[in-house]
């Protein structure tokens, strides 16, 4: 009898456990490590909002960035989307984005912002976002409206 009740009383602490963990993942996962942005190739970017952001690398692979918390000051000045690998990164991989822990991104001039997720998106995703971007990318000839 005592090991039974021994046995029910171990599954119910790890089922206690493992919504505890459950609860306590992150919201999104990293992308494999062959689809991250690769930010040596990035030829196109456009900050949608405060919090979002769109990237393609190459003619194929098209991103959604979603930052943790409002970054009002994306988009402007030369230099207006810079990603900052994390540390992990840094040591394995440091030219690539994949939407893990103490990734990050800012503009000149500001603090950097926790990205949230980083997702594939299709084409007619990233034109529709696109055309509601706030600004852009000197290299892709879009008009800006930044001040």
């Amino acid at each position: 009898m005592k090991t039974i009740i021994s046995a029910v009383l171990a599954l119910a602490m790890a089922a206690t456990a493992g919504s505890a963990l459950a609860q306590s993942a992150p919201p999104g996962s990293s992308l494999p490590f062959k689809d991250c942005i690769r930010l040596d190739q990035i030829n196109e970017w456009h900050v949608v909002d405060p919090q979002t952001a769109i990237v393609r690398t190459g003619p194929y692979q098209r991103y959604l960035v979603k930052i943790h918390a409002a970054c009002p000051q994306l988009g402007i000045g030369a230099d207006g989307l810079i990603f900052i690998p994390s540390m992990a990164d840094k040591a394995v991989a440091p030219m690539r984005i994949c939407g893990g822990i103490g990734e990050k991104v800012r503009a000149r001039g500001q603090p950097a912002c926790a990205i949230d997720s980083v997702s594939l998106i299709d084409e007619a995703t990233f034109t529709g976002m696109r055309d509601k971007a706030k600004y852009h990318s000197t290299r892709t000839q879009q008009p800006s409206t930044s001040p």
